[in-house]
């Protein structure tokens, strides 16, 4: 029958009923279910590998083939001799998912349709709790090349009513779209297999705007990725293009410190930062080499003999041309960005010197020194009189306010006391910059700002939230250059980030969605092919609804079963044209079991 050997209901129900001894936990390990079956369930944080065409319950489980150990038994007569090859020591890679023959899978399908039927009155599952989804991998080797085969209970209360079964084909990758199904052929294929009368269509298209390229010379992608999410109602065809009436998400995960970003110089400020606050949680430091042919003390001894010159003259040191280059050196921006990120023109004294002695030109720990000790020496003399802002917080910027007194107290630079002076007054410095692109360009709320810019809280915990000011001011500008986003489109998506940062730590893999209008990727839509590309088709109401679904995507959506034209990968095109892309095609069908 159906049950192998002398595996029973409640087997079944033992096997499956790991579920229901630690909800609050996912099993760490896979549990074996007879010898050939491993039972996962995935859950919570996990990514579900079914996601690419089901929509549904947050935990499900996994059943797939299990993987046995047989490399035991041949190392056990392998120390007779010293010429032993190195890539035999070396471990083995680990297999990747194995999956089950169709028909072991619908064997399984079956029980635990069994297990969940409550007609079965000769097994005690009166108390039993609607159990998770579960999904088999399959081996596609029937005619159909079925790679999934699922089972979602139907509920009604605590109680289940039903099953829905679903078969899932995989087939491709193809450039060729003259095999891409007629949406007519499977609305018609639809109605004939669930008897209805009338069907329902819905769209769904996934577009990548950009995608940072892998690094060179290795295997390791970037995590940064802008797409957008397009759904809508009656599809006219295969792969039309999404209306501009259609619901729009925009999703991003962004990395910083893209070389080819337009801040990627403010970047490197904030890196230069990070490694000060290292410095002084670990006291070492890793200074940089100077990019600069004249030394930090060198620098920091003109811009004072400059500040001499100016005493009885402007307030704000520096003639004009000194000025604008310690604004460009300070943001750093190309073209493209000037009208993004502003240059700030009211640099103070402080934030002047950090100019001078950031990373480009403090190379070791006794030049910062030697830096220091000019400058406190210029100011005990009254040499100079540097104008600082009103509210900066660094000890450096209170030794000037002593200053103008003539008193100023003793400073023993010795120890983390330089390294942290240097900290605070790049923290100053680089706080004004963000707050002067946010509140001046998105004009985003400063409930949030107060967050990112407080000095009541630690030194360590003031750099790792300007880190994350700087996560969002990426993510700003990425959106300005790539959709060209105005106030309208910068402010929700400012503060969508900037309250996810308040509540958690950095988190450069987030995916940050803002819902937005159709015509703002309107060209992405018109001159790119989609990633993802489908097809849903629907018929019956509420728990009877059944549905059909036909998807191409450029991934494949399976990671267990190999590519039915491999070869396709390597150049394949159609019609000479370098540019069609490979399309895996996925169907998913569903039919339902009643138990009532």
């Amino acid at each position: 029958g159906v049950l192998r050997g002398s595996a029973t209901y409640l087997d079944i129900f033992v096997s499956f009923r790991i579920h229901e001894e630690g909800k609050d936990s996912i099993p760490e390990h896979p549990y074996l279910y007879e010898t050939d079956v491993e039972i996962c369930l995935v859950g919570g944080s996990c990514k579900s590998p079914t996601e690419t065409f089901w929509n549904g319950s947050s935990a499900v489980y996994i059943l797939q083939k299990a993987t046995h150990s047989e490399e035991s038994d041949s190392m056990e007569e392998s120390n007779t001799d010293d010429a032993v090859y190195a890539s035999e020591l070396l471990p083995k890679e680990t297999p990747g998912p194995l999956a089950l023959s169709v028909q072991r899978a619908k064997q399984l399908i079956s029980l635990y349709t069994m297990v969940q039927n409550p007609n079965v009155t000769h097994v005690e599952i009166s108390d039993l709790a609607v159990l998770p989804p579960l999904w088999i991998r399959c081996d596609g080797s029937d005619p159909e090349h079925t790679c999934w085969i699922g089972a979602e209970p139907l509920r009604a209360g605590n109680k289940t009513t039903g099953i829905n079964i679903y078969l899932v084909s995989c087939d491709g990758p193809t450039a060729d779209k003259t095999c891409f199904a007629n949406l007519e052929e499977l609305k018609m294929e639809h109605k004939i297999r669930h008897h209805s009368s009338t069907v329902t269509t819905k769209g769904f298209a996934q577009y990548e705007l950009i995608r940072a390229a892998a690094v060179e010379d290795t295997i390791a992608e970037s995590g940064s990725n802008i797409y957008v999410d397009i759904t809508w109602n009656n599809v006219d065809k295969i792969l039309e293009t999404p209306p501009l009436i259609a619901a729009a998400t925009l999703n991003i995960a962004l990395e910083s410190g893209d070389p080819r970003s337009p801040v990627f110089q403010l970047h490197r400020e904030l890196q230069f930062l990070l490694a000060l606050a290292e410095g002084l949680k670990t006291g070492v430091t890793e200074w940089p080499e100077p990019l600069e042919s004249e030394s930090a003390v060198e620098l920091v001894q003109e811009f004072l003999t400059d500040l001499k010159k100016k005493l009885d003259g402007d307030c704000v040191s520096g003639n004009k041309n000194e000025t604008e280059k310690i604004k460009c050196d300070t943001a750093a921006v190309d073209n493209c960005i000037k009208s993004i990120f502003s240059e700030r023109g009211d640099l103070d004294f402080a934030e002047q010197l950090w100019c001078k002695m950031k990373s480009k030109c403090v190379s070791s720990y006794q030049e910062l020194i030697d830096c220091f000790t000019l400058i406190i020496k210029s100011l005990e003399r009254g040499e100079i009189q540097p104008w600082i802002h009103q509210g900066s917080s660094s000890f450096l910027s209170k030794l000037i306010q002593q200053s103008y007194h003539g008193k100023m107290e003793v400073v023993s630079l010795s120890g983390i006391t330089p390294i942290q002076m240097l900290l605070e007054i790049g923290l100053d410095k680089i706080k004004k910059d963000y707050i002067s692109f946010f509140i001046g360009k998105s004009r985003s709320s400063l409930l949030f700002q107060d967050y990112f810019i407080s000095t009541s809280v630690d030194l360590q915990e003031q750099v790792h939230r300007v880190q994350k000011l700087h996560h969002v001011l990426e993510i700003m500008v990425s959106c300005t250059v790539l959709l060209q986003f105005r106030h309208e489109n910068l402010f929700p998506l400012t503060q969508i980030c900037m309250k996810y940062y308040k509540e958690n730590p950095l988190n450069e893999k987030h995916v940050f969605q803002l819902p937005i209008r159709p015509v703002l990727v309107k060209k992405f839509c018109q001159n790119d092919n989609p990633e993802i590309w489908k097809v849903e088709i629907s018929s019956g109401h509420g728990q009877k609804e059944v549905k059909t679904t036909w998807q191409v995507s450029t991934n494949p959506p399976v990671e267990h079963v190999t590519s039915n034209n491999s070869g396709l990968f390597s150049d394949s095109t159609v019609n000479g044209s370098s540019e069609e892309r490979l399309y895996f095609i996925t169907m998913t069908k569903s039919s339902q079991v009643h138990f009532t």
